[in-house]
């Protein structure tokens, strides 16, 4: 959301003046080619899920998708860096404007970012997941995506299918302003739940949005991570709750972790981590109360 609105204020109707990718892995598609956007402008930005959707004259669409460590960075054309080649190993791309030079980087060795030009509307459907927006549903069709299948909440809310752009740092921060356990079942919701789940997402998401927008103060947002302060339980293991002072727990699963108070969300009960209950078995503590008594014995 705020990329698009930073962008928006510095390349609409702005013209391409060139395409420098210095990634063989970011460009996945090869017709249209991405070069076919230079020499036009920009007419409009959307946020497609969680990718930003950039649309050029002649119905041209270049679309990036960041994945989890990609970001983008905006150079004025006064500064020496917009018209120096993009260089350092999380360099992906540069896109130079009159305005001034937008870079794509990606932190880290998976290489994940993709960039994909696609014709016309048809062309975006196929890369839209076709999620809500919850910010723009109500009540009852919020409740009727999420109890579509039988999935975790973590699952559900976290499925681009289902809801656009809430992804692991959020839907966190959503569980935990419901006061529902990550791993309930959508199938088992009280209305009372669905309720109280769409609202602490829509407060969730709004508030963030107006924090970081004025945190951004018309500047381009360069520090945007997952990781931030104020936040009650995502990126928190460990630390105690805003709410009621009990340790932060997680679950972790590939490359990604659940954050949740388990005083809050799961009634005192920890939920078991695949690793760690792999390890200790029988020794894995089911409350709050035996890892605390398991950690006083160490």
């Amino acid at each position: 959301m705020l990329y698009v609105e930073a962008l928006e204020k510095r390349i609409v109707n702005q013209e391409l003046r060139a395409i420098r990718v210095t990634s063989p892995f970011l460009v996945r598609t090869a017709d249209p080619p991405i070069q076919a956007a230079v020499g036009k402008r920009v007419r409009e930005l959307r946020r497609l899920g969680k990718r930003i959707a950039i649309g050029f004259e002649a119905d041209l669409w270049l679309v990036v998708h960041l994945m989890i460590a990609g970001r983008l960075h905006w150079r004025e054309a006064s500064s020496p860096a917009a018209s120096r080649a993009p260089g350092g190993k999380q360099a992906l791309a540069a896109f130079d404007f009159a305005s001034g030079c937008l870079l794509l980087t990606e932190a880290g060795s998976k290489k994940r970012a993709a960039l994909h030009a696609v014709q016309g509307e048809a062309g975006l459907r196929e890369l839209d997941a076709g999620g809500a927006d919850v910010l723009a549903i109500s009540l009852d069709q919020f409740g009727a995506a999420l109890t579509a299948g039988n999935h975790t909440l973590k699952r559900a809310l976290t499925d681009p299918r289902l809801f656009s752009g809430i992804g692991n740092a959020y839907s966190d921060e959503i569980l935990h302003r419901a006061r529902l356990s990550p791993v309930a079942l959508t199938s088992k919701l009280t209305p009372a739940q669905i309720s109280a789940l769409y609202d602490a997402a829509r407060e969730t998401l709004s508030a963030w949005i107006a924090r970081l927008r004025a945190e951004a103060g018309g500047c381009f947002p360069e520090k945007v991570t997952a990781f931030r302060d104020g936040m009650a339980v995502h990126g928190r293991y460990r630390q105690p709750c805003p709410e009621c002072g009990t340790a932060v727990q997680r679950i972790r699963y590939a490359e990604n972790e659940t954050n949740y108070c388990p005083s809050c969300q799961t009634g005192g009960k920890l939920l078991a981590d695949r690793a760690l209950s792999r390890l200790l078995r029988q020794d894995w503590p089911r409350t709050v109360e035996e890892l605390e008594t398991a950690r006083t014995r160490r």
